[in-house]
């Protein structure tokens, strides 16, 4: 008998124990990862944006820049200059854009540079204090300015490195007057091989692969006690096969995985020691899932790869995926088709994507158009870009 009343104190010690220290935290089962400057994930030219919104792994053309500059050792244009448009918010805007203009050159048979410039305009903020006081417009914008460097180390393989200077100017005077335009640089590093022709049975083929880590570099923040926040480092890796039917008739598949290399939003709680449910000022917040994600944005790289809460179950949410289909005829049309795929937990990005190329002399034209297929309306749907590509000395190197 004493042993049970021994027992059932001890028990009930536990109980007021627990209840004074409870443990509570939110339901966070959609934890997407959020980054500063997220524009530089936006696809920028039609012909990608038509394939899903992929880019690392197909063929080379002028904006290879924005995804893999080592493609550009591959190009049969002595070089190129790339312009293009994309819409943002298009139905409820329209002065909310991102532009792009992108200059490559192949300084010989192994090695190639470029550079390129892209901005991302929010359009014009109107603050108005009262009604005798003139209208305050700010124009908020982002920007980009990179230079890349690629060098072919065999007949199939090339590499390159990328660096960028990044501005982003979010200032609103109207808000915030301490607030000041951020700015950082970053690297990107990728390779991309292309094999020789081969002949099959009933056509011949090629293939491709690639791999690219954008964005690396240090986090930034916009007034000197405001938050850190990383850039989006990203990590691409793609495949594909060219299906060479004849001179005229050509199909390129492609598939391609991306996954941002920044940190996972842990589980964050608080003690409840007065057992109220309410966090008072005394009940610190702490993580009860996962792991901290105020780090260098080196150790963010490497820590992405294991930090999820819910463990590599949730790892693989934070993959993308996408597949393409390109058909060329007599490499003056083209017909392309994309999907993209995002976790629901992670974004939930879903899209088709469809486009077309058309090439007169030295003059490429591509558009495309994009159809969602997520319950999270997408801020460029049914929206049409465009991209203007002017290719200069053409097949002055031949690759193929």
């Amino acid at each position: 008998m004493k042993n049970q009343i021994l027992i059932l104190l001890a028990f009930a010690f536990i109980l007021k124990a627990s209840a004074q220290e409870t443990v509570i935290f939110p339901n966070q089962d959609r934890r997407v990862i959020t980054t500063g400057v997220p524009f530089l994930l936006i696809a920028p030219d039609a012909r990608a944006a038509a394939l899903g919104d992929m880019g690392v792994a197909t063929s080379v053309d002028a904006f290879s820049q924005q995804w893999n500059s080592s493609k550009y050792v591959f190009s049969e244009a002595k070089s190129g200059l790339g312009v293009s448009y994309t819409p943002y918010l298009s139905k409820l805007v329209n002065d909310i854009f991102l532009g792009n203009v992108t200059y490559f050159n192949r300084i010989d048979e192994r090695s190639a540079f470029a550079v390129s410039l892209k901005y991302f305009s929010l359009g014009d903020i109107e603050f108005v204090t009262d009604e005798f006081s003139e209208a305050l417009i700010q124009r908020p914008n982002e920007l980009t300015v990179d230079a890349s460097y690629a060098l072919r180390l065999s007949d199939q393989f090339g590499m390159s490195v990328a660096m960028r200077y990044l501005r982003s100017d979010l200032r609103l005077d109207g808000v915030d007057g301490d607030a000041t335009p951020a700015s950082t640089f970053g690297v990107d590093i990728s390779g991309y091989y292309q094999s020789e022709e081969e002949a099959y049975s009933d056509f011949n083929g090629r293939w491709r692969a690639g791999f690219a880590i954008q964005n690396i570099g240090p986090k930034f923040k916009y007034d000197e006690g405001g938050q850190e926040n990383f850039q989006p480092t990203n990590l691409r890796l793609g495949a594909g096969f060219d299906f060479i039917f004849d001179d005229y008739n050509k199909i390129a598949v492609t598939a391609e995985i991306a996954k941002l290399l920044v940190p996972t939003p842990p589980i964050y709680g608080f003690v409840d020691t007065d057992g109220d449910g309410n966090q008072d000022s005394d009940e610190s917040t702490i993580i009860v899932e996962g792991q901290d994600p105020d780090v260098s944005f080196l150790s963010g790289m490497f820590q992405s790869f294991g930090d999820a809460p819910d463990g590599f179950s949730e790892e693989l949410k934070e993959f993308t995926w996408a597949l393409s289909a390109e058909y060329l005829y007599q490499d003056s049309f083209a017909f392309r088709a994309g999907y993209f795929n995002e976790s629901e937990d992670k974004g939930a990005r879903k899209f088709l994507a469809l486009g077309a190329g058309f090439k007169a002399n030295v003059v490429n034209i591509d558009l495309s158009y994009l159809f969602s297929a997520s319950k999270v309306q997408s801020p460029l749907e049914n929206t049409l870009r465009f991209s203007l590509t002017f290719n200069i000395g053409a097949g002055e190197y031949n690759e193929y």
